[in-house]
């Protein structure tokens, strides 16, 4: 088949099932025609692997003000003040969501919503759903968005590219009207249409080597949305989880930070407690301390990893708060009642992103972004634990919104083209594929990790710009498929993640260069403008 002849017609696409894009799928009206792609199973998105929970002011010795400073100091006073405050004060509206789709968290001995409390949060304000917190909201989200007739969900249906209307030469401003997406069981290309498109398929940490992120987080929706003519902003901040399983048979499993926040400790092999060396809060300490402390004592001591211990706390306290974790590790024959667990820092969060307004809206009509994919301005130089969730269902709720007040708008756009591979053929050695994505993942981790150096960051660049180039010949010359359209992806997007490296000239949250110690006077985010930018008259991020 050389042209693709399926093509469907929603009034919503959004790409991506985790919990960004469902909230804004279950909050929009009955009556919206609605399309949800998958790229794997629906529950392959890592808001399913989060461990830890929902940060939210609930408690009465607690305030808004209390979570606002919080973050402002973990993003180390680069996050947009207004974006915090907009996040921080949708917490309850978040947490009454979630409850309203029955989700099921972790009650207290009065019967009320239990709060513990996660590095870099000065109260407890963590709600949780025990240590499987992503788990619970996941799956309950999806039970609801099968429930609705009105939502048609596309599993291992991957997103190529955005159909924008100045393409087609359609009069007016130019806005999104559609996408492209590969359907992995027949191999066919289909054509999505509609008037609005949300962009919700998590971050692009599967750039590196190590990372805890699942497959699927190989920063598709960013390199999309820069193709298509969007800003994206401070990529060079990446978050490396601390604690990783570092276990020959696990793969990208996470310890989470609740397990510090419950009072573990981290040790090194002689059994010294070495946060105490990095910063007065210890364990507690933001996630960007924690993982250069750990990554330091890694490479000061030529050992593969650090120890977590939480065995001071009884077996009854330690099986009640971790039964998954408990449960898992036993697996690997690590009772944590009783054993220390070995961990290392891995790619975990991207902080940078596309950049949107409250609304979620980007620089594109008729386009959004949320979650991972988005820069909100709410995470800044880092991100805090467990605001990450909070972020997706506030934006999502928000985008919603936005997309019901501009839908009566707006009508479908017809007769786009066909996707069109009629001029390539099969790949002959899919090995080029397996080769550039190894290189590329080997560099970043090499070059680009926890601690840079202009020369690294140089040397990165050079090597990136080499594979892109194979890369977007081999897209040129062959048809499809999920590892060539993650690859061309996920090189776009470490390009994008150096240059803005490059362009930082001082050391800031999770951005540490050995050639630029110290901190700017100046507080700026780094803004990378695409070749197709169009400004418009209320532009967002002034």
């Amino acid at each position: 088949m050389s042209n693709s002849t399926i093509s469907h017609e929603f009034d919503v696409i959004i790409v991506g099932s985790g919990g960004a894009g469902l909230t804004l799928a279950l909050s929009l009206p009955n009556h919206f025609k609605i399309a949800i792609l998958a790229k794997s199973h629906l529950n392959d998105a890592s808001t399913y692997y989060a461990q830890g929970g929902v940060a939210a002011v609930l408690d009465k010795t607690d305030s808004i003000e209390n979570h606002i400073n919080d973050t402002m100091i973990a993003g180390s006073h680069l996050c947009e003040l207004n974006a915090v405050k907009h996040t921080v004060e949708g917490g309850q509206a978040s947490i009454d969501f979630l409850l309203s789709q029955g989700v099921q968290f972790t009650l207290d001995e009065k019967e009320q919503l239990h709060l513990t409390r996660e590095g870099g949060h000065s109260h407890r304000r963590i709600i949780h759903a025990a240590d499987a917190t992503g788990k619970a909201i996941s799956t309950k989200l999806i039970e609801r968005a099968r429930e609705h007739q009105n939502i048609e969900i596309f599993e291992h249906y991957i997103a190529i590219d955005l159909i924008t209307s100045d393409k087609l030469k359609i009069d007016g401003p130019k806005r999104a009207i559609g996408l492209y997406a590969f359907n992995e069981a027949t191999e066919t290309v289909h054509t999505f249409l509609a008037p609005f498109t949300a962009l919700a398929c998590g971050g692009a940490m599967r750039a590196y080597l190590h990372s805890s992120n699942p497959d699927i987080a190989t920063g598709d929706g960013i390199a999309m949305a820069f193709r298509a003519g969007c800003r994206v902003a401070n990529m060079e901040f990446n978050q490396f989880h601390p604690t990783c399983l570092y276990h020959p048979q696990a793969r990208s499993f996470l310890i989470t930070e609740a397990m510090r926040g419950e009072g573990a400790y981290l040790r090194l092999p002689d059994g010294e407690r070495f946060m105490l060396r990095f910063d007065e809060r210890a364990e507690l300490a933001p996630r960007d301390v924690v993982a250069r402390a750990i990554d330091f004592e890694i490479k000061r001591l030529g050992i593969r990893y650090v120890w977590l211990d939480i065995t001071h706390q009884s077996a009854d306290f330690i099986q009640e708060h971790f039964p998954t974790l408990y449960e898992h590790l036993l697996t690997f024959g690590i009772d944590i009642t009783q054993d220390m667990i070995p961990v290392v820092p891995a790619a975990h969060y991207t902080c940078g992103g596309v950049m949107v307004d409250q609304h979620s809206q980007t620089d594109l009509l008729g386009l959004y972004a949320i979650g991972e994919t988005a820069y909100t301005g709410l995470h800044g130089a880092n991100r805090m634990a467990s605001n990450s969730l909070l972020e997706c269902f506030v934006y999502g709720m928000s985008a919603a919104k936005h997309i019901q007040m501009q839908f009566k708008e707006h009508t479908l756009l017809p007769l786009i083209p066909s996707w069109d591979d009629s001029q390539v053929t099969h790949p002959d050695e899919d090995v080029v594929i397996l080769q550039n994505w190894d290189e590329l993942r080997q560099t970043m981790w090499n070059y680009v990790g926890i601690v840079r150096t202009t020369k690294r960051l140089e040397r990165a660049l050079h090597r990136i710009e080499m594979l892109k180039n194979e890369i977007n010949e081999y897209y040129q010359d062959y048809k499809v498929s999920k590892n060539l359209i993650e690859l061309r992806n996920l090189v776009m997007v470490s390009e994008m993640i150096v240059q803005c490296a490059l362009q930082r000239k001082e050391s800031r949250g999770l951005h540490f260069t050995l050639d630029y110690p110290d901190q700017n006077q100046t507080l700026e985010r780094t803004v990378l403008i695409p070749p197709n930018f169009q400004v418009k008259k209320e532009s967002i991020h002034p």
